[in-house]
């Protein structure tokens, strides 16, 4: 994706799945490199963020999760993927990462945070249901971004219909107000 924004083509970014950074920074198989979340902030495109499935640490199955990881929470999600449970302080630092990126953009940007699950297994009663976590990741980011990135909280889970209507309402307009300040 990173790459197709910085081709030009795309005119906003929606990115509600950002677990690449969960893996990169505490260990998984599925980090996507340091600068994951750059391209849109660099080139001036609109986005709109969330947190989607910052609660899972991505590992083949199980017998390659290094044991250092021994006594986690762990949700084996088929055969081939085995997915671990990030901690508070893991999120704590998460959030200070995810700000740090959207903290340089130069287009508008907002972070939606679905205040009742961050994946499907985070939502109350799964698996992953951990509030200190969530709550973590998300004093995180609200304490560690720029004053001017609007924070939306949304009283549902990321698969809500009410989220995903949320966020795409939002980057409409957003791509409005780019687009308005260009033709000027």
């Amino acid at each position: 994706m990173e790459s197709l924004i910085e081709t030009g083509l795309v005119a906003g970014v929606l990115d509600i799945t950002t677990t690449e950074w969960a893996d990169e920074w505490v260990g998984g198989f599925l980090g996507a490199g340091p600068t994951r979340l750059e391209a849109a902030a660099r080139n001036g495109i609109p986005a709109v963020i969330a947190p989607g499935c910052l609660d899972m640490v991505n590992f083949h199955g199980p017998e390659t999760v290094p044991q250092k990881f021994a006594g986690r929470n762990f949700y084996q999600h088929n055969p081939q993927v085995t997915l671990m449970r990030t901690t508070p302080e893991e999120n704590a630092q998460l959030g200070k990462i995810i700000a740090g990126k959207l903290n340089l953009s130069t287009a508008p940007v907002a972070i939606l945070l679905p205040l009742k699950g961050i994946s499907v297994i985070s939502a109350p009663g799964q698996k992953f249901h951990d509030p200190a976590a969530d709550e973590a990741l998300f004093q995180s980011l609200k304490a560690s971004l720029r004053k001017d990135i609007e924070v939306i909280e949304v009283d549902c889970a990321i698969n809500d219909l009410e989220f995903s209507e949320t966020c795409a309402r939002k980057l409409l307009k957003q791509i409005k107000i780019a687009s308005e300040k260009r033709a000027k």
